[in-house]
């Protein structure tokens, strides 16, 4: 006899009122990833948006290529490209407003740049130099984030105190495809949809969270299903579409200012390099599928559909590449100077009133350093 057959037990059963919170339906992802770039609806994006975005992805695809060199070079400790992604970084660089605030992933330093934060700044962290590098609230960039999907409960916490202070601000919280399987990642979107918070999750699926594929990691039919499950819209991109990504975090912005909630947005693209200068992709997955997603390249897409409608021809595309040329050399030159380091800085911006052990801590090494000083005077 089990227990639900044994007299008296109880039988749960719905309530007489029970119904769906939400609507399943309006909730639901498409089937495929939204495209535009090639199809009719292109038409109606502006010229000059689409010479931006094309402008910021020739940069971007640069600004990668010179980092992953300063990497080789030991300018940095470690870099994570974002080649190959950086439709969606450069879309979310540019979708939000001053007063808005970005939540990047340590893949996201690209996107940060795109909204203005100084290249040098946005990679001082990768090369163990003071804290963040940058200051997070003039910028309106949090601190890169390295631990798995921490960013996203702190942009909902953000959003949702915006929201009671009747400020008119949206935070755009970035992942990837390896953090929707962290605990953080249910509490964001849970606590999002619950508080009706003005965030928008954007998830970039690039294939692997480092060596492992996402058909490893869920079994969803694509993460942006798994919106419904907490009561937001799901929408499903192609994340090297940077006019289709643009597009769609667009509306999702407006929609998060105007009082509609959160939303989750998952873009469709790929990693094409290792996951860090420290990793060796081709130990799980082979070249051909490198070179799949080489030929549906974010910045021959937009390209090839640019030269169709005349915006664009081989004067604009060299001016483009100058321009990418330029913040190299910047980057390039600035990175090769030694950072003048103070130690002592390691107690800074950590409390606002330091604690007995940082100030026993402080202590021990100002002590330590004022030693190693005296010695090198004696040598002299």
């Amino acid at each position: 006899m089990t227990v639900l057959e044994q007299p008296g037990a109880y039988r749960p059963t719905p309530p007489p009122g029970w119904q769906p919170r939400v609507e399943a339906g309006p909730l639901l992802p498409d089937a495929e990833p939204y495209r535009l770039l090639g199809t009719a609806a292109a038409a109606g994006i502006s010229p000059d948006l689409l010479t931006r975005l094309h402008r910021e992805l020739v940069r971007g695809r640069r600004y990668n290529t010179q980092a992953t060199a300063l990497t080789r070079q030991g300018r940095l400790a470690v870099y994570p490209s974002s080649t190959g992604q950086e439709a969606c970084q450069v879309a979310a660089g540019l979708v939000l407003e001053d007063r808005d605030w970005l939540f990047p992933s340590y893949r996201d330093t690209l996107a940060a740049v795109v909204r203005g934060l100084d290249p040098v700044d946005a990679l001082t962290l990768l090369r163990g130099d003071w804290h963040s590098g940058y200051d997070p609230h003039a910028h309106r960039v949090a601190p890169l984030c390295t631990p798995l999907a921490t960013q996203l409960p702190h942009a909902v916490g953000l959003a949702h105190a915006a929201r009671l202070k009747g400020d008119d601000v949206v935070a755009l919280a970035l992942v990837g495809d390896g953090g929707t399987s962290e605990g953080d990642f249910h509490e964001a979107l849970n606590f999002a949809a619950v508080w009706h918070a003005p965030v928008v999750f954007l998830v970039q699926n690039n294939g692997f969270a480092i060596s492992v594929p996402l058909a490893k990691q869920t079994a969803a039919p694509s993460l942006a299903h798994k919106a419904v499950g907490y009561g937001m819209p799901g929408r499903l991109v192609d994340g090297n579409d940077v006019a289709a990504v643009h597009q769609v975090l667009a509306e999702a912005v407006r929609r998060a200012r105007g009082g509609g909630g959160p939303t989750l947005v998952e873009a469709v693209t790929y990693r094409i390099e290792a996951h860090t200068n420290a990793d060796d992709a081709a130990r799980y997955r082979p070249d051909s599928e490198v070179e799949a997603w080489r030929a549906h390249d974010p910045i021959a897409l937009l390209e090839d559909a640019m030269r169709d409608r005349r915006l664009l021809d081989d004067e604009g595309v060299q001016a483009a590449r100058e321009s990418a040329e330029r913040l190299a050399a910047d980057l390039r030159t600035r990175m090769h100077q030694d950072a003048v380091l103070d130690p002592m800085e390691l107690f800074e911006h950590v409390y606002a009133d330091r604690t007995s052990q940082l100030r026993e801590q402080a202590a021990q090494l100002r002590a330590e350093l004022d030693a190693e000083a005296g010695d090198s005077g004696k040598g002299e």
